[in-house]
């Protein structure tokens, strides 16, 4: 019976009627360990072991002509004080994962930013210490 399941399962990921990874994470995104993104509604979580750690927190990205990419991205570098040189604007609790630039940072969440993820300083906090170099992040629509 359980060989059964596995070809159903199979099949009804070919039809695409079978619902995706992330259905175990409870959010749009299908890392186990990391964070996950979501443009669309402006919320982002915290993903440790295939369940959620935090969130969902509210997020501002990046306004039109600026836009925040989409994609699977890794943490590259953390500064708990960094500075936007282009933009000249603090970037507290900077959580970097793209090589352009990109970060989650604690910042305004009215305000759209040049592409990175705005969080409440509370939020800017938790993701700073729990996100890892080399840990996923997913950024979806």
């Amino acid at each position: 019976m359980r060989k059964l399941g596995t070809v159903i399962a199979a099949l009804a990921l070919t039809f695409g009627l079978a619902a995706p990874a992330s259905a175990s994470t409870g959010t749009p995104c299908s890392i186990q360990d990391g964070a996950c993104l979501k443009l669309s509604t402006n919320e982002a979580w915290l993903i440790y072991n295939g369940w959620v750690s935090y969130g969902p927190v509210p997020v501002t990205h990046g306004r039109p002509g600026y836009e925040t990419p989409t994609g699977t991205f890794q943490v590259l570098r953390k500064v708990r004080d960094d500075w936007s040189v282009p933009y000249n604007a603090p970037m507290p609790f900077a959580v970097y994962f793209t090589s352009s630039g990109i970060a989650f940072h604690e910042g305004s969440l009215s305000d759209l930013s040049h592409g990175c993820v705005h969080l409440s300083p509370e939020a800017a906090v938790t993701f700073f210490d729990n996100l890892f170099v080399g840990e996923q992040v997913q950024v979806v629509w």
